[in-house]
């Protein structure tokens, strides 16, 4: 026989009981009526299997802060932050964690090490306002996270859902290497960003490319297009309303799935190899 703990409390939209089963061993955690379940890990609705998804308070949340972007204004409704946006997304995170242990798994972490704080970072800005206006999270590789590399990212705003892949901005040493692995391997990385897939769900980025060759690359290089960018990458902007719906989950992971070997290529030359002299 298993055991079964039920237990009410109060959410901004009504009652909601969260039940935790636990049987042979195993244990089964979810909230009904309107929140997911968790069975074996994995986040689903006890009515409609659905896994986690922002609320229209959220957003709500999200527009007052971009109108109210100060202290007094968060503070009085941190709770509010807390349980409609950061509960949230760190339960989203934990679901996308649970796909990408199948394509990418040496970017799984625990949620608190992959959300990004709200609070921006003002010391050397002359903007000054405290807050962003999104919730964010950042998929970085295992071994890189110090120098970021190529990972997946996912923000939720009023106005947009992004969801992205790539290498934003790398340390010098690391774009060197970049550009000297796709130097070498130009044509796969071609055919991995011409990949049906990846193309219908995802739009490559501007890789804010220099004018000309970079030092130590011929102009007449069979990919000098390619090695002209400061960055890589693809991204899907969805409308925000799409973070209200069940299927949140099921855009996330596709996308990220899509772009995995793109990532892969462009971590390559940044992991598991000696350096070589920059020049």
């Amino acid at each position: 026989m298993g055991t079964l703990e039920a237990r009410i409390h109060e959410k901004v939209w009504g009652r909601v009981g969260i039940l935790r089963i636990t049987t042979k061993g195993k244990s089964w955690l979810g909230e009904v009526y309107i929140h997911p379940i968790f069975w074996g890990g994995r986040a689903l609705d006890l009515r409609l299997g659905m896994a986690t998804y922002f609320s229209n308070e959220a957003l709500k949340f999200l527009r007052g802060l971009k109108r109210n972007n100060d202290r007094v204004w968060f503070d009085a409704r941190k709770a509010v932050y807390e349980r409609e946006l950061k509960e949230p997304m760190l339960k989203l995170i934990g679901e996308v964690n649970e796909a990408m242990a199948e394509f990418a798994p040496m970017h799984v972490r625990p949620p608190q090490k992959i959300v990004m704080r709200i609070y921006r970072d003002i010391r050397f800005s002359k903007d000054k306002r405290p807050y962003k206006t999104h919730v964010s999270a950042w998929w970085v590789r295992d071994g890189l996270q110090k120098t970021s590399g190529a990972g997946f990212y996912l923000s939720v705003s009023p106005e947009e859902v992004v969801i992205a892949a790539g290498v934003y901005m790398p340390e010098r040493e690391q774009l060197l290497a970049i550009r000297r692995h796709l130097a070498e391997h130009h044509e796969e990385f071609r055919a991995v960003m011409k990949g049906k897939k990846l193309r219908s769900l995802m739009k490559e980025n501007d890789g804010a490319p220099l004018t000309r060759a970079p030092k130590g690359f011929p102009e007449g290089h069979p990919a000098i297009d390619l090695l002209k960018n400061r960055q890589w990458g693809a991204s899907a902007r969805l409308p925000a309303e799409r973070a209200m719906k069940s299927t949140l989950l099921k855009d996330v992971v596709e996308r990220f799935k899509a772009a995995a070997p793109m990532i892969a290529m462009l971590n390559a030359p940044l992991v598991g190899k000696a350096k070589r002299p920059m020049f």
